[in-house]
C-alpha cells in the first residue's frame, strides 16, 4: 500500500472510516471486526472513528471498543497503526446528533476514549464539528490542552471552514495536522479547504468520500464519467472515485467507509491508480 504523512507519521493513501459498523444498520461484530482484520491485511494503518459512533444511550464508545478489539485480536505487527478519533458531537439514543464543544465535555470525551482505545495516548483526536454556543477558540483551547497534557499525541479539527482552519492552526501554536471534511463527487464545496490544507501541509481526510453509506454503491449511476474511466480501467467506480481525490494534493487521504470485507478490499486499489490528466478533467467536469 503506498503512503501518505499525518505530520511525521507514515500512513496508508487510503484509510478505513469504521462509522458504518456502529451506527443504524450495522453488521454483527464478527462481519466487522473481519473488515477491519482485511483493511489490516491490506496494509491499511489508518482507522478513523468518533465517541459518537453508536446507537443507544449505553453504548457510548462502541466503535472506538470496536477498533481496539480487532486491532489488538489481528495477528500481524500493529505498531504502526494509528486510530483517529474525535469528541464534540453527542448520542443521547434517539437517533440525533448534538454538538458540545465545551472544553470540559471535550477533556472527559478524550479521557474516556483513550480508556476505550488502550495505550499512552489517542494517536489523533479531531475536535468534531464546531458548536455555536461555544466560543472556536475555549474548544481548540482544549484540544491545545490535551496535546500538551500528553492525553493525545495529534490534534486536529473537522468540519471546519477556511478561516477555522486558520484559527485552530494559530491557537495550537502551528501543531494542527489533519482536516476532516465531507468531500466527494456530490460535495464538493470543501474545495477551498482541501486547497487551504494542501498550501499549508496539512492532512486532508475526506470523510464519505464515496457520497455516504446510502449513495455510495449508486455512485457510478449517478456521476456517468466516474462510471466510464472505470470501465476503461477495469475497476469499480469507486476506485476511480477516491484515486481521483488522491490526485487532489499529495496531503489528501480519503477514508471510505466500510462494513464488508470485500468493500474495503476494493478501495485500496485507488492507491495504485495513476490517473492520466484527461482523465482528471473529465471527472472535475463531472
Amino acid at each position: 500500500m503506498k503512503t501518505r504523512r499525518i505530520a511525521d507519521l507514515e500512513v496508508s493513501a487510503i484509510g478505513l472510516g469504521c462509522m458504518p459498523m456502529s451506527i443504524e444498520g450495522r453488521p454483527e461484530d464478527a462481519r466487522s471486526i473481519a473488515t477491519i482484520h482485511a483493511a489490516l491485511d491490506e496494509g491499511v494503518t489508518l482507522f478513523d472513528t468518533a465517541d459518537a459512533y453508536h446507537l443507544g444511550a449505553d453504548e457510548v464508545g462502541h466503535n472506538e471498543s470496536l477498533i481496539a478489539r480487532a486491532v489488538a485480536s489481528w495477528g500481524g505487527d500493529t505498531s504502526n497503526v494509528l486510530v483517529a478519533t474525535k469528541g464534540g458531537h453527542r448520542r443521547p439514543g434517539d437517533g440525533t446528533w448534538h454538538v458540545d464543544g465545551r472544553p470540559e465535555y471535550l477533556k472527559a470525551a478524550a479521557e474516556a476514549s483513550l480508556r476505550r482505545l488502550g495505550g499512552d495516548a489517542i494517536g489523533l483526536y479531531h475536535f468534531h464539528r464546531p458548536d455555536p454556543k461555544v466560543p472556536f477558540a475555549d474548544s481548540v483551547g482544549a484540544i491545545r490542552d490535551l496535546l500538551d497534557a500528553g492525553t493525545i499525541r495529534l490534534a486536529g479539527v473537522s468540519n471546519a471552514n477556511p478561516d477555522q482552519i486558520r484559527f485552530a492552526r494559530e491557537i495550537l501554536g502551528g501543531r494542527l495536522v489533519s482536516v476532516q471534511n465531507q468531500y466527494s463527487p456530490a460535495f464538493r464545496s470543501s474545495e477551498p479547504e482541501l486547497e487551504l490544507c494542501d498550501e499549508l501541509g496539512i492532512a486532508f481526510l475526506p470523510w464519505s468520500p464515496l457520497g455516504g453509506i446510502a449513495s455510495a454503491s449508486a455512485l457510478g449511476d449517478r456521476f456517468a464519467p466516474f462510471q466510464q474511466v472505470a470501465d476503461a480501467r477495469g475497476v469499480s467506480p469507486q476506485v476511480i472515485c477516491l484515486a481521483w481525490q488522491l490526485a487532489k494534493s499529495p496531503h489528501v487521504i480519503p477514508i471510505p467507509g466500510a462494513s464488508r470485507p470485500e468493500s474495503i478490499r476494493d478501495s485500496v486499489q485507488a492507491a495504485d491508480v495513476a490517473m492520466s490528466a484527461e482523465e482528471l478533467a473529465t471527472l472535475d467536469g463531472a
